[in-house]
């Protein structure tokens, strides 16, 4: 977060850093249940704020506090019974 100067008598203000969205591509879901799971094990990464997957497509889309190691992503994707392809 960062802190902006203020003027005297003022609170400072502050914002949150800037958030990182990645979309990757996945095989093998399918259904609703496939996309719950991916979100289940991607969003328990830190730092993750957000997740949307979607089985038609294959992609999941990933909003993070800052930008994820690829490696972290695939791992969780592995975890919940998928293959990721790569970013989309």
């Amino acid at each position: 977060m960062r802190t902006h100067r203020h003027r005297a008598g003022e609170e400072p203000r502050i914002e949150a850093d800037a958030m990182s969205t990645t979309t990757y591509k996945v095989s093998g879901m399918t259904c609703g249940h496939c996309e719950g799971a991916v979100t289940a094990e991607v969003g328990a990464l830190p730092g993750v704020t957000g997740v949307t997957a979607v089985a038609t497509t294959g992609l999941v889309t990933v909003t993070a506090e800052a930008p994820l190691d690829d490696e972290a992503v695939r791992a969780a994707v592995d975890e919940a019974g998928y293959e990721l392809i790569g970013r989309a």
